[in-house]
């Protein structure tokens, strides 16, 4: 009996409680454990040295990560199940397992990143990241492109070279002003540039085929509202692509660059775009600054429902 009401209040605990139901979905490791949480490793670690000492489950080694699976009787979690109910978070840790097992099975992103890094590392004659980037361009089809958040529009001006036309966004009047400039100096013709918000997009709904958000999310007052707002805009089929920083503790980077929100995690991104309506949506970590404090950049896709 001891063992048992020992087992019910180890479980009563809702962090412990969300181990125990991710654990009866798979087989985890504290890593893993620690990004669905959204916990520290310390904390992890402790819940689960108690509920290895009662039984509940157990561990083993794979090189120099420690993975857990259930061991807690059918009965237990039972109960665990219908207490469930009484936690929000736990709600939403199946689409967190999702995500973090989508990126244990993603090795090929580890490998692409490793190369990456040592790109231009070694100096070669006309290999640049910007010789890729004109090859690339030049290969997307012709489109409605909207850059939403633009900012001076070195992006617009480079997408412009191929691009149907490309309608930049911004809430600052100089620098529309400035990109406007720019452009007719440059005689882009198919570049416009507008002065409007995010969450209020100065373009006709199911005009767009593409919209294109690069680090401009985070500026949004309601995230949601903007994503919503691009897919407005978009043609049925239409795409939206999202740069912008992973969820980091920067917080100099509200007052450096006016940042309203300290980015955003995968899983906050594709709620974003299923909310809104966007499906086969894909998230990326794609690039992660060598230099402290670090910052990640994360990729985030989505097609309109046609």
């Amino acid at each position: 009996m001891a063992s048992i009401l020992k087992s019910l209040r180890l479980a009563a605990d809702p962090n412990r409680l969300r181990i125990l139901l991710l654990l009866e979905q798979e087989e985890l490791s504290v890593a893993e454990l620690q990004e669905i949480l959204a916990r520290g490793q310390s904390q992890i670690s402790m819940h689960l040295a108690q509920l290895k000492q009662a039984g509940l489950v157990e561990d083993r080694r794979e090189g120099k990560n420690s993975f857990y699976r259930l061991t807690a009787p059918a009965r237990l979690m039972e109960v665990a199940r219908d207490a469930a109910a009484e936690i929000p978070e736990a709600a939403q840790d199946h689409d967190a397992l999702r995500l973090a097992l989508r990126k244990r099975r993603d090795r090929m992103r580890r490998y692409f990143d490793e190369l990456a890094g040592k790109f231009g590392r070694t100096y070669v004659p006309g290999r640049s990241w910007k010789g890729i980037a004109e090859a690339l361009l030049k290969l997307m089809p012709p489109m409605v492109i909207a850059d939403l958040g633009a900012g001076e529009g070195t992006i617009s001006q480079l997408m412009a070279q191929r691009a149907r036309k490309v309608i930049a966004i911004d809430n600052s009047e100089k620098m529309v002003e400035f990109g406007s400039d720019l452009a007719r100096t440059h005689a882009i013709a198919n570049l416009e540039y507008r002065l409007g918000d995010l969450e209020d997009v100065p373009i006709r709904s199911g005009t767009v085929d593409l919209a294109f958000l690069s680090q401009a999310l985070h500026h949004a007052v309601h995230p949601e509202k903007a994503v919503a707002e691009a897919y407005r805009i978009l043609k049925p089929d239409g795409r939206v692509a999202i740069l912008d920083l992973n969820r980091h503790q920067f917080e100099e980077a509200r007052e450096m660059y006016a940042d309203l929100w300290l980015g955003f995690t995968e899983l906050e991104l594709e709620r974003y775009l299923k909310g809104a309506g966007f499906r086969n949506v894909e998230t990326a970590i794609v690039y992660r600054e060598p230099d402290a404090p670090h910052l990640e950049t994360v990729l985030a896709m989505g097609e309109k429902k046609g």
